[in-house]
């Protein structure tokens, strides 16, 4: 049945029609896990929907919520787009200030936060209401009975703030049809009514929030965790078949299988090593593959839950030698591409049509062109109206005839798959002329177990260099001095590359990139100028 509009609410109304016997949410609670039922989410998202509308707000306004990955901001999100009010999400790692400047600068007039230490975070920055989850209950019961006003495809459904890498965030305006387009563009990923998703990320970033839409729309069951800590309790508990995830959880997988056959007596170690030679070059159903299966790969499964068949990963490329891992465990972890401002859909690979080291073709609806010096232009339903209260950054987004500028280098092959190079802002050009994309040496040297997180220095350098963080746990446990052993994986990295593409000095800070430290985004994504500005002195011991 297709749907009536292009509208969150036409969505949701689709997704409660059609009806299932399977849980729409498991809700994680201290005993255990609890079914929620699609009927009981829409009687909720409807008393919460005429509750907003009773507390005055309208078609338009915008609604901040604060909280991590929880029931109560799943229907919040419907509620109040349902309305045609406009969701503002907050990340719990916020600081006060960043959230004072979300709040005004979206001009929200009521916020939902999870608990007193959030209400406490804003108390001091926000004049309006404040209502914590624990007081929504009351807030269901005393719902009027108003009726919302028509909305429209067109009509403004959230706003998701930019990471703000290089600078303040921005406020990208998502509209209904944006959402509807992205959350039906990774149709051919889910398998309708059977389908388990344990969704962790934060549903303040776009791409929890349209995995989490097109989930519903395929009558997953959403199995939500709101501390990632809990994350291997709950693929044991749970048993999803989807994981969406960021590139670290998949390469921190990896590691620890690595790093636990590594730290192995002699002849576990040696089986080990032979299983993983044999999942990079076999199929997982050749006789081979069957014996690692046995051996290795199953243990790892279960770990996992046991049923995992699909991973969904992006914003950053993972390494071959990850996803061979992972196909070796029967489980295909599929890349795609997309950013805030195209609701996090753009590209995919399907499982049944995908190439590894591409981030599979366009969605339904785009078209994808390639600009002379090399970025990702794109057409979509799925691309945003533009930046909130910033017409010259929405003009400057695009080209006269309309493409929107990813501001990511890369390039589409004969089959129309396609891959990412870098960021065009990231690339280091050097004192000599050379263009060298810094995550490509960057993803290198992070697959190594040892090395926690690298950032590559060298524009207007006249060579390349780079800070490594490392794993604490991987090096003590090999015994080896960190110097010698970061020496050995960069002189690897090095073998594969052109003189000057190798990293000529590095240093080992003291200490990881965080979220707390400004260093990383909430999907752990390097926020290049603050590292560098917190790191500058070593930098520049680096070239002395």
């Amino acid at each position: 049945m297709a749907l009536e509009k292009r509208t969150a609410p036409a969505l949701w109304r689709h997704i409660l029609d059609a009806g299932h016997p399977r849980p729409a949410y498991l809700e994680e609670q201290p005993d255990g896990w609890r079914e929620v039922s699609w009927d009981e989410a829409g009687r909720r998202v409807d008393a919460l929907a005429r509750a907003l509308l009773a507390r005055g707000v309208r078609r338009g306004d915008a609604v901040a919520v604060l909280a991590r990955t929880r029931l109560e901001w799943i229907l919040l999100d419907w509620a109040i787009m349902s309305i045609g009010a406009v969701v503002v999400g907050l990340y719990p790692t916020n600081t006060s200030a960043e959230c004072e400047y979300i709040l005004a600068h979206s001009e929200s007039v009521l916020a939902f936060v999870e608990d007193d230490e959030q209400r406490a975070k804003l108390a001091p920055v926000f004049s309006g209401p404040i209502v914590a989850f624990d007081e929504l209950a009351e807030l269901e019961r005393s719902a009027g009975g108003g009726e919302p006003e028509p909305v429209g495809e067109d009509d403004l459904a959230t706003l998701i703030y930019t990471s703000g890498t290089t600078g303040p965030p921005k406020g990208c305006m998502l509209t209904h049809k944006n959402i509807v387009a992205a959350a039906l563009g990774v149709r051919t990923n889910l398998e309708d009514g059977s389908d388990t998703v344990l969704l962790f990320l934060p549903l303040a970033h776009s791409f929890a929030r349209i995995v989490h839409h097109s989930a519903a729309y395929h009558l997953s069951t959403i199995a939500l965790v709101s501390d990632v800590a809990r994350l291997p309790e709950a693929l044991q508990r749970t048993q999803p078949t989807i994981l969406p995830a960021v590139p670290r959880v998949y390469e921190k997988i990896h590691a620890n299988v690595v790093g636990e056959i590594e730290r192995s007596s002699g002849v576990k170690r040696a089986i080990g090593r032979w299983a993983l030679r044999v999942g990079a070059t076999k199929s997982p159903t050749s006789l081979q593959g069957r014996i690692a299966d046995a051996l290795v790969f199953k243990k790892v499964r279960e770990r996992l839950g046991g049923h995992l068949r699909v991973g969904v990963s992006g914003a950053a490329p993972l390494g071959l030698d990850v996803l061979e891992f992972f196909h070796s465990l029967n489980m295909l972890v599929i890349e795609g591409y997309g950013l805030t401002e195209t609701a996090s859909s753009l590209t995919v690979n399907d499982v049944d049509d995908y190439k590894f080291g591409t981030v599979g073709r366009a969605v339904e609806g785009s078209r994808i062109r390639i600009a002379d010096d090399g970025e990702i232009l794109v057409k979509s339903d799925t691309v945003f109206a533009g930046y909130f209260k910033d017409p010259e950054a929405t003009a400057a987004a695009f080209t006269e005839d309309g493409f929107f500028r990813t501001g990511d280098v890369g390039e589409i092959d004969a089959d129309g798959f396609v891959k990412i190079t870098d960021r065009k802002k990231d690339l280091i050009i050097t004192a000599g002329g050379k263009n060298i994309a810094p995550q490509n040496l960057e993803n290198a040297l992070k697959a190594s177990r040892f090395i926690s997180q690298a950032l590559v220095v060298g524009d207007r350098r006249p060579y390349v260099t780079a800070l490594i963080t490392l794993d604490p746990a991987e090096v003590n446990g090999s015994g080896r001095d960190p110097e010698q052993l970061v020496q050995e994986i960069v002189d690897d990295v090095n073998r594969e590359r052109v003189r000057v593409e190798q990293i000529k000095r590095f240093t080992i800070l003291p200490r990881d990139f965080t979220q707390e430290d400004g260093e990383l985004t909430p999907t752990l994504k390097l926020r290049r100028r603050v590292v560098h500005e917190h790191f500058g002195d070593e930098i520049e011991k680096l070239y002395a």
